[in-house]
Formats: C-alpha cells, sequence, structure tokens
C-alpha cells in the first residue's frame, strides 16, 4: 500500500530532518568512545555529535584503590570524570548534567563540600540518588553529560 502524503506533511517532515541536521550540528556528526578498554562492557565516555555522556566514574586513586572516606572519594571521583571530558576535548565547564550516587545520605553534606569546591560554576544541575551499594564498594559514583557549544 503507497502512503500518500499531504503538501502540509512533507513541509512537516522537511522541516523536522531540517532541525535534526542544525541540531546535531552535522548529518554526519562522528560518535566516539572515550577511554574504552579492550574486553569492557562500557566506555569512560562517549560522544555523540556535540554531546558527551561521560559514565559512572569512582575515586580511585593511581594504583585503582578506594581510599578515605566521602571526602577523598569526591575529590578522586571528580578528578576522574576530569580525566574522560579531558580527553574528549570538553571543558568541565561543558557540563550541564550531572547524577551523584552514594551509598549514604549521611555522606551528603560532606560530598557536597568538596563537590562545591571542585566543580566550576555556574553548578550543572544534579539529581543525588542514594543507593544500596556500588562496584568495589565505593561510597560514591558520579556520571556526567557535557555539552560544547
Amino acid at each position: 500500500m503507497k502512503m500518500q502524503y499531504s503538501a502540509v506533511a512533507k513541509r512537516v517532515f522537511l522541516m523536522a530532518g531540517l532541525t535534526a541536521v542544525l541540531t546535531t550540528g552535522s548529518a554526519f556528526a562522528q560518535n566516539k568512545a572515550i577511554d574504552f578498554k579492550q574486553g569492557m562492557p562500557f566506555s569512560g565516555g562517549f560522544i555523540a555529535g556535540n554531546t558527551l555522556y561521560v559514565a559512572g566514574q569512582q575515586g580511585r586513586d593511581e594504583a585503582g584503590k578506594l581510599t578515605g572516606d566521602i571526602g577523598p572519594q569526591t575529590t578522586n571521583t571528580i578528578a576522574a570524570v576530569k580525566k574522560v571530558v579531558d580527553a574528549a576535548g570538553f571543558k568541565m565547564s561543558d557540563i550541564v548534567s550531572v547524577t551523584v550516587y552514594v551509598t549514604s545520605l549521611d555522606d551528603v553534606p560532606k560530598m557536597n563540600e568538596v563537590y562545591k569546591a571542585l566543580m566550576p560554576d555556574p553548578k550543572p544541575a544534579r539529581a543525588t540518588v542514594q543507593v544500596a551499594g556500588l562496584i568495589g564498594g565505593a561510597k560514591i559514583e558520579i556520571s556526567a553529560i557535557a555539552v560544547k557549544q
């Protein structure tokens, strides 16, 4: 069965297509994995058009160990987010949204102190969620979305 479209419907389809092209910056925007390690089921980040999606990062030190309470883990977690952001060619000020996962809401005030000191102004939109547990016993994990202007 052949579909017939009115002139108005054809214009709507054309405008929707043009809007999609204009908002992504290119009809052929290149997607790119950031910090992908062979054999892992995820990338540290992923660029789609002018948007970077940073996977959940934890506060591991250079040796890959979780040390200290929520303060040092938050410092290391934000550093891990920054590492992915930098590797993607974005800036921390490009971050527009953050999701913070904590294992205890009692840790939020201390996490907020570190977060306020390390995240650039204006602070991105944020959700903070208490979870039952995080991989490896981490107290905090942060994911982020950054948009390059």
